[in-house]
């Protein structure tokens, strides 16, 4: 099926328990990224879960967008450009995809914000210190494959590969990120929701936190 601009405007949208307004396109055996300039970044998340996407490619500047999750789709292959046009992603969920290489995963580099990564049953995740290698590629993450990064490894990604460089962002996003008012600190009323995301262990954990929340 064709992700059309009539198909997104007829999907189920609803805030989810972080408070992110998110749009529901997953199950629609969608092929390829689409037309998405109709969402006018108007959304938080995106659910393209359960699909049969092959390639991350061909996304609008979407400045908005925090959270991704496309598990159980055919994803090999990821644009150069991914990180450009989502300038202010945190949650990415690559779960049950073709992604073989760690050079498949080099463009996830340019996601400055990125806290959270999920590369859980990619055939890249048994290459020899996919772990540690990950950790050195993107410093800034948080959260590998549901499992808190922890300072040992760190360290024993250093020790391997050498002090990463840590990845910033460009003046542009920068400014955006000022514009938007996404820099201003306040406490934050979901954080124990947050927390409670942060220490799931599996994407079924994560779906269950969010089906109490909506109960």
């Amino acid at each position: 099926m064709r992700l059309t601009a009539d198909l997104i405007s007829r999907s189920s949208t609803y805030w989810n328990p972080l408070k992110e307004r998110e749009i529901d396109l997953r199950g629609n055996k969608i092929g390829v990224i689409e037309n998405l300039g109709a969402t006018q970044d108007q959304f938080d998340s995106f659910d393209l879960s359960d699909n049969e996407l092959a390639k991350l490619e061909n996304f609008p500047q979407l400045n908005r967008l925090r959270t991704l999750l496309l598990n159980n789709n055919k994803i090999e292959k990821i644009s150069s450009t991914f990180g450009e046009s989502l300038p202010h992603l945190e949650t990415l969920v690559l779960t049950n995809n073709k992604l073989a290489n760690f050079e498949d995963l080099e463009p996830l580099t340019s996601l400055y914000r990125l806290e959270r990564l999920s590369l859980l049953d990619n055939l890249v995740t048994k290459k020899q210190h996919y772990r540690l290698y990950v950790i050195h590629k993107i410093p800034h993450l948080k959260q590998l494959d549901f499992r808190k990064i922890k300072k040992k490894e760190r360290d024993a990604s250093e020790k391997l590969y050498g002090k990463a460089e840590e990845s910033r962002p460009s003046k542009k996003v920068k400014t955006e990120a000022k514009a938007n008012g996404k820099e201003t600190k306040s406490e934050d009323p979901h954080s124990h929701i947050k927390e409670a995301i942060k220490n799931a262990k599996t994407l079924e954990e994560i779906e269950q936190i969010t089906k109490n929340q909506l109960e």
